[in-house]
């Protein structure tokens, strides 16, 4: 016999504010399918459509029309997207596991200055980044876009606090006395062990280099190396702007990161609720 669930009136607020935030953040992704799927005098129009419609064929059409290079911009946005994340779990990974399992002179300190990276707004940077770029040759490549956030301060907080965590040091301890090497340890003790941390800082990744708009907005130089959301922003130009095709194209790009998301998501939950549970 199924079990009823009764819920008090502080379970039930809970429950409403819940919904209510997850309405709020769902809502522009649900109008933007919709836009998707209808012109410009429907989207326009007021009231708005609510519902999907018939045009998403034309507006990706007028998409491809008015850049040209869309595709290209997809490619450059995934390239980008994969090769930051994999140096960024490469990098997070061994500085979390260099700060969590070793003790070394003024390792407080240092972790204390890279945590501080993070209260410098990603402005800030701009400057100094173009300006390496500019020095070594770099502006216009992909590199000038991953290379910059190789490594993250988030990235290594978080790799660190999982590792001290779920790692025994027994284990690692065991591993040396029998003749592993420190990076052979690394490789095939803690790396393993560190999945739902991996998932979590793999997603994150993923999802803020798919998103930068400002770097690529500064190094970019031609079109065809623009990143998504640099080439869909330069619809928004002068004259009538398609919101169809802008909405269609923003509904292409950003279903990678549903499918993603979707793969990753309980390695995701994992990840985050790891630390609560253990301390």
């Amino acid at each position: 016999m199924e079990k009823r669930i009764i819920l008090d009136p502080g379970q039930w607020i809970a429950f409403m504010v819940v919904a209510v935030g997850a309405m709020i953040m769902l809502g522009p992704f649900y109008f933007m399918f919709v836009f998707a799927t209808h012109s410009n005098t429907d989207i326009l129009s007021v009231p708005p459509p609510v519902w999907f419609g018939g045009q998403f064929v034309a507006n990706v059409q007028v998409l491809l029309e008015k850049l040209p290079y869309f595709w290209n911009n997809l490619g450059v946005s995934f390239y980008v997207a994969i090769i930051t994340t994999a140096l960024n779990l490469f990098f997070c990974s061994l500085a979390g596991y260099a700060f969590a399992t070793y003790e070394f002179r003024y390792k407080n300190l240092l972790f204390m200055i890279v945590m501080s990276t993070l209260l410098i707004p990603p402005f800030l940077g701009m400057i100094p980044t173009t300006l390496i770029m500019t020095l070594f040759g770099w502006m216009n490549e992909p590199r000038a876009l991953y290379l910059p956030m190789a490594c993250s301060a988030l990235g290594v907080f978080l790799m660190r606090q999982y590792i001290s965590s779920a790692i025994p040091r027994e284990l690692l301890e065991a591993a040396r006395m029998d003749g592993c090497g420190e990076f052979a340890t690394f490789r095939h003790i803690v790396l393993p062990l560190t999945g739902p941390a991996m998932g979590t800082l793999g997603l994150i990744t993923f999802i803020t280099s798919w998103n930068n708009f400002m770097t690529p907005l500064v190094v970019m130089r031609d079109m065809e190396m623009y990143t998504v959301p640099l080439a869909l922003r330069a619809l928004q130009g002068s004259g009538q702007v398609p919101w169809g095709a802008i909405c269609a194209g923003s509904s292409i790009a950003v279903a990678p990161l549903l499918v993603i998301f979707i793969l990753a998501s309980r390695r995701l939950i994992e990840g985050m609720t790891a630390g609560a549970l253990k301390g």
